[in-house]
């Protein structure tokens, strides 16, 4: 699923457009997001692509684990 992550200022954003959904980061396999499991504040979590730091806003291909 293509996912855009973006710095706001209370934090990173996810937004989907196919679903027309913005939503926080909340908690992260590792700092940065990158390169581990994502959950954003709908519950929803993410496998996110092992990147090095890119700069922001990016577009990403990430599959998504689960929706709670």
């Amino acid at each position: 699923m293509k996912i855009t992550v973006r710095e706001t200022p209370k934090g990173m954003e996810v937004y989907v457009a196919k679903k027309d959904l913005e939503e926080l980061i909340v908690a992260s396999e590792k700092p940065g997001v990158w390169g581990g499991w994502a959950r954003l504040s709908n519950g929803w979590t993410f496998a996110m692509p092992d990147l090095d730091a890119p700069k922001l806003p990016i577009t990403v291909d990430a599959r998504r684990l689960s929706v709670e």
